[in-house]
């Protein structure tokens, strides 16, 4: 492993049982894709014992990328709305994305609806992917090459979530 390896950290938020299972198969996939991705899931991240709210709070202020699973399920969540305020708080440095999950853009609304959404489509998807390669600056990879990968993570991610 290169030991110079920058990781840019990636919270995913989530409230609910959908949407925990879809932070579930972000996390995972993910770092297959960028390898310079390290994803935080509260449910996966915090050792027993930890302080919780300590814990995702230095993960909140660590983050420059943060993706907020949205579902039917959780629309109205105060906890969604609290962690992507939280990451937004430096608007120029961190990017925040509501990924859509079996919602619509127009089931949308409150603070959420600031941030560009991703919806669970292919292009999409890949849009979202790209963004986060290049903001992981220099520990991103190629264009050429982030494209294969993707194409071949790409039906893995798919089948996960429709499952």
């Amino acid at each position: 492993m290169n030991r110079g390896l920058k990781y840019m950290k990636v919270f995913i938020s989530w409230s609910g049982d959908t949407s925990l299972k879809v932070a579930q198969q972000l996390r995972e996939w993910l770092p297959y894709v960028i390898n310079s991705i390290k994803p935080y899931v509260s449910s996966e991240d915090i050792d027993k014992g930890a302080r919780w709210s300590t814990d995702i709070a230095k993960e909140l202020e660590d983050s420059t990328f943060g993706i907020l699973c949205v579902t039917k399920d959780n629309l109205e969540a105060p906890w969604l709305s609290f962690e992507a305020g939280a990451l937004s708080k430096t608007m120029e440095k961190s990017f925040v994305t509501p990924f859509l999950f079996d919602i619509k853009r127009s089931e949308i609304k409150g603070p959420i609806l600031q941030f560009q959404s991703t919806i669970f489509e292919k292009d999409d998807i890949k849009k979202l992917v790209k963004t986060l390669n290049k903001a992981c600056g220099e520990s991103g990879i190629p264009d050429d090459r982030l494209e294969k990968t993707f194409n071949v993570w790409y039906p893995n991610l798919e089948e996960n979530l429709n499952a």
